[in-house]
């Protein structure tokens, strides 16, 4: 069935070959990332109604995807990490036996191919040939996955000649099969460095270079060979004397992280000379360089971003990445003139569309429903970005100055505080917790723990997860080492308003911690870390949105709410058992006692 394949790779072929035989396709396509194939599988996909040709004046090579209306967003229920033991895989993830996965997944995956295609992506995550990047062949019957993965992956032959002989690449098999809910099922086999998906068409369970590969499969490879991966944005700053330092930043899905990723400067940063450049908006791959320091590349070749919510207020640079080579999923159908909309672009919704479910809509009349589904996408290649950075593609990365975790949370955590050392930074971490959003299946507005923003993504035990970023530290110069924040837009006054403006504002809060980060301004130790000094933080050109007192307010530590808070992390730390790295819990002891005094 392998006919004229562009590699001799035996284990590449011998896979194929098996998991060929087992879906039983009519017709294989090698795909090779060329300009004439991409556009022949889009004509394609348009003749079969899979896919939808936008307006090309308007939204050049854009196209708009409707996923089943049972299939809207990852399913972490049916996301499984298959380990030789139950503890392997640890108490966050769900777990089951390799061997049964495998025959369960086969059953339903025998055969499905029949009548159908499969395509062959030999794609690289990471700029191909660099030292972080790692290879995968994902093997799909679906030509909007293939079209996604152009996007968001570096596909090509080139890949291929450049694992040659080796083994070390991630095997990723998807199959639609039926879209049946009832038997969908995401699964990471980390050992195996193998994906298998079947019954859904929805890029988070699909795109399998994602997160399946790019967190979940390579976060143990990270752990096994001595890097990370790791749930972060990456984005550098550059000051007006043309120096760019760079932060990866870590928050869970919906919390502005896309946003922060593409920030536009205020006004008066603007004036200035300020500049911020984006590297990445969702994972970031670290290694420790000769150097010493730690670096950082973005795996991904695209953004795969939640429509509702983007505009030119919010994130134009997202927007603008959008304008061209596009692909659009489950959002509104603007009949008016072929283009696109959802919830949050503008205040004009099309009278005459097509709802995201595929029936007639009116945004004047069918205010009860929405036109785009709340977790709607756009997957845009990177190059689009306007504020893309020049180190995009530098396959040594770029080097990493300060960590940032953060959260919705409306009481609790300040502003921004950075921790005492490497090891209470990994506790700051570990201990975040969020809303959750519509980004994942199951309630909406529901507090979680969200360690690193990492729960749905860790390929392992977390408990070992915490023990490597405190072995990574532990090979560190401390005078190299990033030093770590927590940052919280989201903080609210008693009438429930938000007390920080955020989005481009956001940068005053990120000048404060490069200048930590350089020795340049002073902090005020507190029970929970260094805080700012309120009149340390640039607040010009925010009159009657923020004053020195209202920020003092923002940066209040509320030593009970920290204590009913310790409450929630000794809950969630006992179901590692004595698998929790000791330093954790010491750290956690030294929090009590610091908000008991």
């Amino acid at each position: 069935m392998l006919t004229n394949a562009p590699t001799k790779n035996p284990t590449i072929l011998a896979w194929l070959e098996d998991k060929l035989d087992l879906v039983k396709p009519d017709k294989v396509v090698w795909i090779d990332g060329s300009k004439e194939q991409t556009e022949a599988l889009r004509a394609e996909g348009c003749s079969t109604g899979e896919m939808i040709k936008l307006n090309q004046d308007l939204l050049p090579d854009c196209y708009l995807h409707r996923t089943a209306v049972n299939d809207v967003a990852r399913v972490e229920a049916r996301t499984f990490i298959c380990t030789p033991t139950e503890e392997e895989a640890g108490p966050t993830n769900h777990w089951m036996d390799p061997a049964k996965c495998y025959e369960m997944l086969y059953d339903i995956a025998k055969d499905s191919y029949k009548g159908r295609t499969a395509y062959i992506i030999p794609y690289s995550m990471g700029p191909v040939g660099s030292p972080f990047s790692k290879a995968g062949i994902e093997l799909t019957d679906s030509i909007y996955v293939v079209l996604n993965m152009l996007i968001m992956t570096r596909v090509g032959f080139d890949v291929l000649d450049c694992l040659g002989d080796s083994d070390d690449w991630v095997r990723g098999l998807h199959c639609k099969c039926d879209i049946d809910a009832e038997k969908r099922y995401i699964c990471q086999f980390p050992q195996d460095n193998t994906i298998i998906s079947v019954n859904s068409g929805y890029g988070g369970n699909v795109l399998l270079g994602k997160k399946c590969f790019a967190l979940r499969i390579a976060s143990y490879q990270g752990k096994m060979e001595g890097w990370q991966a790791e749930h972060m944005l990456i984005l550098g700053v550059e000051n007006p004397q043309g120096e760019v330092k760079y932060i990866c930043a870590a928050f869970p899905s919906a919390c502005g992280k896309t946003n922060l990723a593409m920030m536009i400067p205020p006004e008066g940063y603007k004036a200035k000379g300020y500049k911020v450049w984006t590297v990445g908006d969702d994972i970031s791959w670290i290694r420790k360089g000769p150097d010493g320091r730690l670096y950082a590349i973005n795996p991904e070749n695209g953004f795969f971003g939640v429509a509702p919510g983007t505009n030119m207020k919010s994130n134009p640079n997202a927007l603008l990445s959008t304008k061209k080579g596009a692909i659009f999923t489950n959002v509104c159908h603007n009949l008016e003139n072929n283009t696109v909309w959802w919830e949050g672009l503008d205040k004009n919704p099309p009278e005459n569309a097509i709802d995201w479910t595929g029936i007639p809509w009116n945004g004047k009349v069918d205010t009860d429903r929405p036109g785009a589904n709340p977790n709607s996408r756009f997957t845009a290649p990177a190059v689009n970005c306007p504020c893309l950075s020049s180190e995009f593609e530098n396959p040594q990365g770029v080097p990493i100055s300060a960590f940032v975790f953060g959260g919705r949370r409306a009481r609790l955590a300040p502003l921004v505080y950075q921790s005492r050392d490497w090891n209470h930074g990994v506790f700051v971490g570990s201990i975040m917790a969020s809303e959750t959003t519509a980004a994942a299946t199951g309630a909406v507005g529901v507090v979680r723990r969200d360690p690193m923003a990492m729960l749905p993504f860790c390929g392992y035990n977390m408990a070992d997860y915490w023990q490597h970023w405190i072995d990574i530290g532990a090979g560190l110069d401390p005078e190299k080492a990033p030093k770590i924040f927590n940052v919280n837009w989201f903080r609210k006054d008693d009438e429930g308003h938000f007390m920080w403006p955020g989005f481009g504002d956001n940068l005053r809060v990120l000048e404060w911690i490069l200048k930590r980060c350089e020795g340049k301004v002073g902090a005020q130790e507190t029970a929970i870390g260094y805080l700012p000094f309120a009149e340390d933080i640039n607040i010009e050109g925010l009159e009657g949105e923020v004053t020195l007192d209202s920020l003092r307010s923002i940066l209040d530590v509320d030593k009970k709410l920290w204590l009913d808070d310790a409450k929630g992390i000794e809950e969630f730390y006992a179901k590692f058992g004595d698998r929790l790295p000791p330093v954790l819990r010491k750290e956690l002891d030294t929090l009590k006692a610091n908000c008991a005094e």
